[in-house]
């Protein structure tokens, strides 16, 4: 079997930056040559094992961050930003974007903003929303976009609030309970806890330094939103810390991004990084045992599963996502090569989808994408009743899946066929290649149309080569 390449340049001058250090300086620490160095870093050479012993060894340099999922994030952003028809003479090869995105991220960065800012201006001027006649308008990613892309490049852990969060936690010994410890916490800090059957989920007055939840709520949210305010009064300094590195663009992005660390914290505390990777590993990765082990919800489980990426520490790549009834994705992370679509809703193909008829159970599938990456889909329904009647219930679905390769590891596999048929699915309709699909909802903008009035298939067009 052949060995994989590795080229990582853009990681290798991301490590010298950080160490502040020159080229020969680097070079020397590394035991090699100056040019040899310098085709490494701008991936003309791959990265030798001497070379990546002696990150380990010289830097402490978890080398596993070497191949990090940046890039194909980047190259599956891209190829859909391409996708656009005003790209359509102009569209570069998949080999020339992977180039780019390992060589030039910040420049592939760039690029996707500058086509986001396009494509809002874009629709604004088709919907004839005012855009363009109020004052103030701006073409730059909304805030929510913004933030979300912000974890989506972080591979959604963030390593400083993790660690706190898993250190609070084990500071108040053994065997208590998140809700226990999360109360006595606030309680040390004057705030006085309450549950009320009336009003919001959760209502923090800083004035009287009273909290109220919702005793209606199930307990692995009350004990979710007491970590929440936790993360607010104890971890201030190291989240507005973090937002600073982060360097968000709008006031409006930092303050929901601010909310998205406060979550990230009581997630990470009620499921503590070492225990829950542990955990996870013997149960096979069982969600509901999961559940039950530390007092989260099912949906709560997964989406931790899909963060464990601590360097040296690293649990098995998942991805993560949650779609409505309209079939949008509402979250959406992923740390593996399948990337989830910019714009518009989910594959139809996915079992995802499929989750709303089956309440209550789980549904598996195995799937294959278009580029011939083979995942096992674990997906189910989540529903967050109102605690009365008549009161609204959300429903959503979600989806948590691994590269096949991965699939004995999890409880989920047991009485598949690894090596049987595996469903067709996709990315989004705009840049899917297949031409069979009986459930294309538009074409794929990346290719032309054949179009025969006097012959119908499974499509009303044929697609071009």
């Amino acid at each position: 079997m052949a060995i994989q390449k590795l080229y990582a340049g853009a990681k290798l001058r991301e490590l010298r930056g950080r160490l502040s250090l020159t080229q020969r300086a680097f070079a020397d620490k590394l035991g090699v040559s100056l040019p040899y160095l310098n085709q490494m870093e701008n991936n003309h050479r791959p990265v030798s094992a001497t070379v990546v012993l002696a990150l380990a060894q010289e830097f402490g340099l978890d080398v596993t961050e070497l191949n990090a999922g940046e890039g194909e994030r980047l190259v599956s952003d891209m190829r859909e930003a391409l996708a656009d028809p005003v790209f359509a003479k102009t569209t570069p090869p998949l080999a020339d974007l992977r180039l780019a995105a390992s060589n030039a991220p910040a420049l592939a960065r760039a690029f996707l903003d500058l086509h986001r800012a396009y494509r809002q201006s874009h629709e604004r001027l088709a919907s004839l929303d005012e855009a363009l006649g109020r004052d103030g308008a701006s073409l730059r990613a909304s805030p929510w976009e913004e933030v979300r892309d912000f974890f989506h490049y972080c591979d959604n852990y963030v390593d400083a609030v993790d660690r706190a969060a898993e250190h609070f936690i084990s500071s108040a010994g053994p065997g208590k309970d998140a809700l226990i410890i999360a109360t006595e916490a606030l309680n040390k800090r004057g705030i006085e806890v309450s549950f009320s059957n009336t009003g919001p989920l959760r209502h923090f007055d800083p004035a009287t330094r009273t909290l109220a939840l919702s005793a209606r709520a199930a307990s692995p949210t009350q004990r979710f939103q007491l970590l929440y305010q936790v993360a607010l009064q104890t971890q201030n300094e190291l989240i507005e810390a973090t937002l600073d590195l982060a360097r968000f663009q709008t006031p409006e992005a930092r303050d929901i991004a601010k909310i998205g660390m406060a979550n990230y914290f009581a997630g990470a505390a009620l499921m503590p990084y070492r225990a829950f990777l542990d955990a996870a590993q013997k149960t096979r990765h069982d969600l509901e045992r999961l559940a039950d082990l530390f007092g989260a919800s099912i949906e709560q489980v997964a989406h931790r599963l899909s963060t464990l990426q601590r360097p040296g520490a690293k649990g098995i790549p998942f991805f993560f996502v949650r779609v409505d009834q309209a079939g949008t994705i509402t979250k959406r992370h992923s740390a593996t090569r399948l990337q989830f679509a910019r714009f518009g809703g989910a594959c139809p193909l996915w079992n995802v989808h499929r989750a709303f008829e089956t309440p209550g159970h789980f549904l598996r599938q195995l799937a294959e994408t278009p580029d011939g990456v083979r995942y096992l889909c674990l997906a189910r329904d989540v529903s967050k009743p109102g605690g009365a009647f008549l009161a609204p219930v959300r429903r959503y679905a979600i989806c948590l899946g691994c590269e096949v390769t991965h699939a004995s590891s999890l409880v989920y596999s047991d009485g598949l066929d690894l090596k049987g048929r595996f469903e067709p699915i996709g990315i989004s309709c705009r840049i899917c290649e297949r031409r069979d699909c009986h459930q294309r909802s538009v074409p794929p903008l990346e290719r032309r149309l054949k179009v025969d009035p006097d012959k119908r298939g499974l499509l009303p067009y044929d697609i071009a080569d």
